[in-house]
């Protein structure tokens, strides 16, 4: 193995980006995501996700802050996971059976700039990320 030189086949690193081009290119006009009546395609998805991390960017978001999402397994869910890193955010996906005590307190320690929320999940997440007083020690 010592003797393999590298090349972009055994050197480039694997990453969902570099997964989401790849399919893009190469399965573009297949089947990503289906969710109810909703299907996507690979360029679909590639070009859904663009649009979100052009939005995410737009909120001031900067390399290796934190974007926070409470949701389901949904296909915006599942978006935010390319759109994150597309415009430079780390993604904390937020468990949604997590009680508002533990999510904000998972929101203040990740220092999160934005709040995405699935309609399902908006009582838990508001109550979630209202401050809360810090206990004296």
């Amino acid at each position: 193995m010592d003797k393999l030189s590298p090349s972009p086949a055994n050197s480039n690193p694997l990453t969902p980006l570099g997964f989401l081009e790849r399919s893009t290119t190469i399965y573009g006009d297949c089947l990503s995501i289906t969710y109810d009546d909703s299907t996507y395609s690979w360029s679909d998805t590639h070009r859904r996700c663009l649009q979100l991390a052009s939005s995410i960017r737009s909120f001031d978001v900067q390399r290796d802050h934190v974007v926070s999402v409470v949701a389901p397994n949904i296909p915006a869910m599942y978006e935010l996971h390319f759109a994150a890193p597309m415009a430079g955010a780390v993604l904390n996906n937020v468990n949604t059976r997590l009680d508002s005590h533990t999510i904000s307190v998972l929101l203040r320690h990740s220092e999160s700039k934005i709040l995405f929320v699935d309609h399902q999940s908006t009582s838990l997440s508001v109550e979630g990320a209202q401050p809360r007083a810090t206990p004296e020690h």
